[in-house]
């Protein structure tokens, strides 16, 4: 089988993007594929959904509520905090953008590899951008040696847990980098839109109480990440009341939709079906992991619902080889192309349901 040499620009910049990469390997638009691309939660969404949106309908003749006043409230008495606090977007993909308008024209750091949207919105509101790589193949956070680089910065991005290593910073080490920044006056912008896949132990859990302390906090959720509903788009922002503020002066004017909007509070009332899906991914995880181990794959230990993953020295095949021979045997998982430190040499895979691992 020949080695892929696609170009790096031409790979898609998102999961779930299955039409160009079959074209591209000369596969008909229609061959058989098994998604394990996109990283949602492997149980789908809430069985209730789709009867409750039908419900909702009619709602789409007026406009929604320019304040969200009902899903704010719902948010903040998730995270037990103020609705002044809290910021609805349309999807985490807006919140990060939001976050870096805040701090336009100044210094950012991002610690990578990481979500390409982090780099991509300081880019569109003009940060200089300072990479700060967590090394291969364990991708563990070095704290001293972040804290030392950060006195020249204004705002650090990181992903918790990140993506795509699946990796997690704990509470007590967040403490120590939250401790710094509000000395050396870095704000702190942590996307946590895998946080409700980790689980329920106390140095996993989120952020949010740690917003009383620290007002250069600010967290970012997706709901459509955990609840199955990408095309719905849905997140929102945790921060101090100014940050929000401040934020918000950005956002269009009813850039979350009715549909969206009225979702937020049945969904986060539906704590049964968090408890169901934690306790499945804590099932799961190590057993998919020891699976892929014994294929002959370097795994990098997953606290989230995906695995990055990468043929071991003693394989002879290349990455971008054994991404080929899986899409060709119906299996498309998601390349690493363009997130920077992992150059193309990584594969990342998201758990499902009702399939083996995605290796073969």
């Amino acid at each position: 089988m020949s080695q892929c040499r696609w170009p790096s620009s031409p790979w898609p910049a998102h999961g779930g993007q299955a039409e160009a990469l079959l074209a591209h390997f000369g596969l008909p638009a229609d061959h058989r594929l098994e998604d394990f691309s996109a990283n949602l939660n492997p149980l789908g969404p809430p069985a209730w959904v789709s009867d409750w949106l039908t419900k909702q309908l009619t709602g789409l003749e007026r406009y929604p509520a320019p304040d969200y006043s009902t899903a704010r409230q719902a948010i903040a008495a998730h995270h037990q905090v103020q609705p002044e606090q809290v910021l609805l977007t349309n999807g985490g993909a807006e919140a990060i953008f939001l976050a870096a308008a805040v701090h336009a024209g100044k210094r950012a750091a991002i610690i990578t590899p990481s979500f390409g949207e982090y780099a991509r919105a300081c880019r569109a509101h003009r940060l200089t951008v300072t990479e700060i790589a967590l090394p291969a193949p364990h991708f563990t956070l070095d704290i001293d040696a972040l804290l030392a680089g950060l006195n020249d910065i204004d705002v650090l991005f990181l992903c918790r847990p990140n993506n795509p290593t699946a990796t997690l910073i704990d509470i007590s080490t967040m403490e120590a980098l939250l401790d710094h920044s509000a000395a050396t006056g870095c704000h702190v912008v942590v996307d946590e839109a895998f946080i409700d896949m980790v689980g329920e132990a106390p140095q996993q859990a989120t952020l949010a109480p740690l917003l009383a302390r620290y007002s250069h906090l600010t967290l970012l959720h997706s709901m459509t990440k955990f609840y199955t509903l990408p095309g719905l788009r849905l997140g929102y922002m945790l921060a101090a009341s100014a940050t929000i503020k401040a934020a918000e002066a950005y956002q269009p004017a009813w850039s979350v939709n009715h549909l969206a909007a009225e979702l937020v509070a049945p969904l986060l009332k539906d704590d049964a079906f968090a408890r169901r899906t934690q306790r499945w991914l804590a099932s799961e995880r190590p057993r998919v992991a020891q699976v892929l181990t014994e294929l002959g794959l370097d795994v990098v230990p997953s606290q989230a619902c995906f695995f990055l993953i990468r043929p071991s020295a003693a394989q002879e095949i290349t990455t971008d080889a054994l991404f080929e021979q899986l899409l060709r045997q119906g299996i498309l998982v998601r390349h690493s192309h363009n997130f920077a430190g992992l150059n193309g040499e990584w594969l990342s895979g998201a758990a499902r349901r009702t399939c083996q691992p995605a290796v073969s």
